[in-house]
């Protein structure tokens, strides 16, 4: 990669090569000689901070025919042009087509030297503005995991190490605590990133859809099987596949993903056709795998199989510092949405932002400031769930539950994913409870949010 203030000197005529190389650095600029095209573009790439000097007249590729292939790596490559008096049609044919500048021979040194040093200037203004766009999408990724305690600068350090790397990562972390952010995170930072993130949530699907979600299915595989469908597995290759709440993926689905994790390959349902796959699997759990009590059915293999590297993503409660940095980003987001004023923080919303354990953790902190944009159910108003007296064990649970439900959705004004986002239930279990409860979640929409 040529240096600040370099040039890249293309001329199949050595003398004249030599005579201008000494002119340029005698002008302070580090010279790369190449005599022909094809040595040049050897040389050649969108990180070149420096410029490019060609003559027109070379064998095999002439320098018409470099400044295209230039302009196909790097449009912004400034080029300039050494010219016979014969050639100067082309070139300004060429300056018409992006080239920086041509110079009629024989040209002056000064004049070589002020075109080179404007040349140059022009591309250290254009390298400078992609690195601050690269700083600003990178600032706008790392936006997405907000924190400034050390926890969450280690944790942002430790994403950067490995989301190169093509490991397969495990993530502990309860539920709402951002692990799907920081498996966006891994792919958005890494190689894989012009690739599909493809999720799974494996706790939201039966046992009997699973498997077609993650292998896929030829037509006729099943009863319903209507027409040939991608895999979520096959449909990530060359991304990412992050699969949450991997704990609850059934047995013997797990044996499945255990072959395909070692063998990279899949078989779709249907079908004895094995295909290869270009797998990063990023999982999650909200129970330690690696503890036989916590880790139930998992299997101990495919434990072993995805704790390459593991991380852990820390709770709210345990980095209580940066919720308000957090309350205030999402209230922000919060006011854009839903085209609102952030109103000025009350001493009971500081006071619940301090005092509250959060157990929803930055999902829950989430939600609570967008009600608090929009002006519903403050801390102090919250309704608490009271115990009720009576009955069977089993009956005063049922009873606990549907009061949380219906407290939740009133919170959310009947929105489905938020509700089911803060009781930590998949969407068919909360459908389910909705009909044994006998509550209609149309009766809790808000109006103010309804289109």
């Amino acid at each position: 990669m040529a240096e600040p203030g370099s040039v890249i000197l293309v001329d199949d005529d050595h003398e004249l090569l030599k005579a201008t190389r000494q002119t340029l650095e005698l002008a302070g600029f580090t010279v790369t000689t190449a005599s022909g095209a094809l040595d040049a573009l050897a040389l050649i790439d969108r990180d070149v901070s420096g410029v490019v000097v060609t003559d027109i007249r070379m064998p095999q590729i002439d320098g018409l025919e470099l400044f295209a292939r230039i302009r196909a790596l790097d449009e912004d490559l400034p080029v300039i042009f050494m010219t016979g008096h014969g050639d100067i049609p082309m070139a300004v044919k060429a300056i018409q087509d992006g080239a920086y500048d041509f110079l009629p021979k024989p040209f002056a040194s000064d004049r070589l030297v002020q075109s080179v040093h404007r040349a140059v200037e022009k591309r250290r203004l254009v390298m400078e503005n992609r690195a601050l766009k690269e700083q600003a999408e990178e600032a706008q990724g790392a936006g997405l995991m907000i924190g400034q305690t050390p926890v969450m600068e280690r944790l942002r350090t430790t994403i950067r190490q490995i989301a190169d790397t093509d490991v397969d990562v495990l993530m502990l972390g309860e539920t709402g605590s951002g692990k799907e952010v920081v498996a966006t995170l891994l792919h958005r930072w890494s190689r894989r990133a012009k690739g599909h993130f493809v999720a799974l949530n494996c706790g939201a699907l039966p046992e009997q859809v699973i498997e077609s979600e993650l292998f896929g299915h030829e037509a006729g595989a099943f009863t319903g099987a209507q027409k040939k469908r991608v895999g979520r597995i096959e449909h990530s290759s060359g991304g990412t596949l992050f699969l949450d709440e991997i704990e609850s993926m059934p047995p013997a689905t797990q044996i499945h993903m255990l072959r395909v994790l070692e063998m990279r390959e899949v078989t779709p349902l249907g079908t004895n056709e094995v295909r290869p796959v270009d797998l990063r699997v990023v999982a999650a759990a909200k129970v330690d795998l690696g503890d036989p009590a916590a880790r139930g059915d998992f299997r101990e293999d495919l434990y072993y199989r995805l704790n390459v590297v593991t991380l852990s993503i820390p709770p709210l409660r345990e980095r209580r510092d940066d919720i308000p940095l957090l309350f205030r980003t999402f209230a922000e987001r919060a006011a854009r949405r839903f085209g609102r004023e952030v109103p000025p923080l009350s001493d009971a919303v500081r006071r619940h932002l301090q005092d509250h354990a959060w157990p929803g953790n930055v999902r829950e902190l989430s939600h609570f400031a967008e009600r608090t944009v929009l002006g519903v159910a403050p801390p102090e108003g919250k309704a608490e769930v009271r115990l009720p007296e009576g009955g069977t064990l089993p009956e005063r649970l049922e009873r606990i539950e549907a009061e949380m439900i219906r407290e939740t959705l009133k919170e959310t004004g009947g929105d489905v994913r938020r509700t089911i986002e803060a009781l930590g239930i998949p969407r068919k279990t909360f459908y389910d409870k909705l009909q044994r409860h006998g509550i209609v979640r149309s009766a809790f929409r808000d109006p103010d949010l309804s289109p």
